[in-house]
């Protein structure tokens, strides 16, 4: 039985990557990603723009509270965020609720960031709207293009997700089922956010109303399909099928799956972060699962693990995640140049090595990054170089991830935490 489902398991897994790899070679010669650019792009241009006076009007509610109300409130969907929310709560003892929000945000941010680059749709840009960047985050996220709003999309997912799992499913350990109430104070709590963080949007001149309802729609259609396959993928996850080997070749097709924008973007680079979580996730839970991440595990605020043992992980744990990110990178920037200067491969680097730097006027997100950069490109033209930091970029991600689920959790048995 078990031979048959290993075979079962080998050929879906087959299937999907051929699949994908059969994707990336014929889309560039079907042209499908100039014909649905052609078709929508100008129709999100008219929207954005005949959506202007409404932008106005609700940033002539201006007042400073605001302004720092929306800010923080943005500032708690942003990828810092999930680098600190994410670790506390494989952490907290709740590991399945932790791999399933890591993997379903990874594809959001990879689905959101596709259209995104697929449709290369301009943010609200007129001299009369008020753009307010409080964060170097939010600085880089106003260089991406503006349809879908990432943060609207992952809102819906995530709060989402959690409404699912501590009402619909139990999962906080009592029984939600027939609580009704429950339920509905959870869906008004979530549906405040998400429109908070949608009002937010507009209000900081990041997003027009476009952008967020377009985030809103597909967060809601990518938060229903992920909710039927979230059990076969975490079960995935913890069997011995080729799991890590299987995550390293999806995350190298999905980069060579990814659309050309008209224009470089942050957006890519983006991807590659949250894949390279995923990565590091899956490969170091599939590896410790019945040590550190079964259902058995402690529980914050049981008397397994207290508070003051939870604190004394977070001390412990956000350090040591950060050394391993900062080593992760400094080790890929060595090695990587090293491996691809043996199999004589002419590479260069769009910001980590200055060495490597290439020079040609602009310092932002050059044309040569957009021409160049993306690994799809590598697949049918001859390059003068390559650009290594997409590798580190991803090794740095996957390393500090592969850390949260396997070296700290080490630590914390060492320690007795």
């Amino acid at each position: 039985m078990e031979t048959a489902v290993a075979g079962i398991v080998s050929m879906w897994q087959a299937l999907s990557l051929v699949g994908i790899l059969g994707w990336v070679i014929l889309s560039p010669f079907l042209g499908l990603t100039r014909i649905l650019r052609s078709s929508l792009q100008p129709w999100v241009v008219r929207r954005v723009i005949d959506e202007t006076p409404m932008i106005l009007t609700v940033q002539s509610l201006q007042h400073r509270h605001l302004d720092v109300f929306f800010s923080v409130l943005s500032f708690c969907v942003s990828v810092p965020f999930y680098t600190g929310f994410l670790p506390l709560l494989f952490w907290s003892g709740h590991g399945k609720l932790a791999r399933q929000v890591t993997l379903l945000i990874a594809f959001c941010d990879y689905v959101g960031n596709t259209i995104k680059d697929l449709i290369s749709a301009p943010r609200p840009n007129f001299p009369s709207i008020r753009i307010l960047t409080a964060t170097d985050d939010e600085k880089e996220h106003a260089m991406e293009f503006g349809l879908p709003s990432s943060h609207a999309l992952n809102t819906v997912c995530l709060a989402g997700y959690l409404l699912h799992h501590y009402t619909l499913e139990g999962g906080s350990g009592g029984n939600f089922e027939d609580d009704r109430w429950t339920f509905f104070i959870g869906f008004f709590v979530v549906s405040l956010l998400v429109i908070l963080i949608a009002v937010a949007r507009v209000y900081l001149g990041m997003h027009s109303i476009v952008d967020v309802m377009a985030g809103i729609v597909i967060g809601i259609v990518l938060l229903s399909f992920w909710k039927t396959v979230d059990k076969q993928i975490d079960d995935f996850i913890i069997s011995d099928l080729n799991v890590t080997s299987f995550s390293a070749a999806l995350s190298l097709l999905l980069c060579f799956a990814y659309p050309t924008p008209e224009r470089p973007t942050p957006s890519f680079e983006f991807h590659v972060a949250f894949t390279g979580v995923a990565f590091g996730i899956v490969s170091g839970v599939q590896q410790t699962f019945h040590q550190f991440h079964h259902d058995g595990v402690a529980r914050v605020f049981t008397s397994q693990l207290t508070v003051p043992m939870f604190i004394g992980r977070v001390l412990v744990g956000i350090p040591v995640i950060l050394v391993v990110k900062f080593c992760s990178k400094t080790l890929s920037k060595w090695v990587l140049p090293v491996i691809c200067n043996t199999l004589g491969i002419p590479v260069r680097s769009s910001c980590y090595i200055p060495a490597l730097k290439a020079h040609d006027g602009n310092d932002n997100y050059s044309q040569s990054k957009l021409t160049k950069g993306y690994f799809q490109k590598l697949l049918f033209t001859i390059q003068d170089s390559y650009d290594v930091d997409t590798g580190i970029r991803f090794l740095q991600y996957a390393g500090l991830a592969w850390s949260v689920v396997d070296l700290v959790p080490s630590i914390f048995c060492r320690l007795r935490l």
